[in-house]
């Protein structure tokens, strides 16, 4: 279980520039401030991640994520109410090419995540910092839902380890919303945690 210590510690962490592995609610990620280019390069070494792959923003509160995307229309905004806090990544549109650490290869689009916490990582809720985030294994590699299931090189070369137990071992439904303010659309890129079926109940209708 995170303790609300720890969980202060993982954001003083994200402040200085630091790598976290840390578990959320799908598969245990790593994770380091969006905005610091020594971090993220860190980040990308430790994982072995080509650095021309973008990777997920994640916020600990979906308030806290939409005023830092206020170009984002209210259809997509209900969308996103709709799926988080949840096991989903959705691709947003990006027009003030926030988070361009994260955005390589595409600043148009943003992938924003935001968990959903359940008692061993109910304290990650205090956390107002925002992460780049990926899975914590190497490029390729299996996911972990265990810390033990993580590469021990990657635990070690890690400025702070937390430990949040067994997780669900799947990771998160990746969406595509780029097109969902005007014109309703919206696509399942990668498979994962939340299904077909639940995204479309939560958008109101199939792609």
């Amino acid at each position: 279980m995170i303790t609300a210590g720890e969980a202060a510690t993982f954001e003083r962490c994200m402040a200085v520039g630091g790598v976290a592995v840390f578990g959320a609610d799908t598969v245990y990620g790593l994770a380091c401030e969006p905005d610091n280019a020594d971090a993220v390069r860190r980040l990308y070494a430790i994982k072995g991640r080509p650095r021309d792959k973008p990777a997920a923003v994640q916020f600990f509160s979906l308030a806290l994520a939409l005023a830092a995307l206020p170009e984002l229309g209210p259809r997509t905004v209900a969308g996103l109410e709709s799926l988080m806090p949840g096991a989903v990544t959705a691709l947003l549109p990006n027009p003030a090419h926030r988070f361009p650490l994260a955005c390589v290869g595409d600043p148009d689009t943003v992938g924003l995540r935001v968990p959903a916490l359940g008692p061993a990582t109910a304290a990650l809720a205090a956390v107002r910092w925002p992460v780049l985030q990926t899975s914590a294994n190497h490029a390729g590699g299996a996911e972990a839902r265990r810390l033990a299931d993580i590469p021990e090189e990657i635990r070690a070369a890690a400025d702070l380890v937390l430990d949040a137990g067994e997780l669900a071992g799947t990771a998160s439904t990746v969406i595509d919303l780029r097109d969902y303010e005007n014109e309703g659309r919206w696509a399942i890129v990668r498979e994962g945690a939340t299904s077909e079926q639940d995204v479309a109940l939560a958008l109101g209708g199939l792609p």
